[in-house]
């Protein structure tokens, strides 16, 4: 896997496939329904475009977890 291939998701490259959308990913990652922020290319990706966002080449997203405690 080349970075020509790849995204990258959190800092590590991953392989990119067709139909892999935002939504997609984090239902493969176990994250879909969990309290979570997405930048995607250095912008915060609003739940409502998980879906309709598809992840290419080159792309760079971060998931940060939201975590309560006190």
């Amino acid at each position: 896997m080349t970075p020509a291939t790849a995204f990258w998701l959190n800092g590590t490259a991953h392989a990119c496939r067709p139909g892999l959308s935002v939504a997609v990913l984090l239902g493969e990652l176990g994250w879909q329904e969990k309290p979570v922020v997405i930048e995607y290319n250095g912008e915060v990706l609003h739940r409502p475009w998980w879906v309709s966002t598809p992840i290419q080449a080159g792309d760079k997203i971060e998931v940060v977890t939201i975590v309560g405690g006190g």
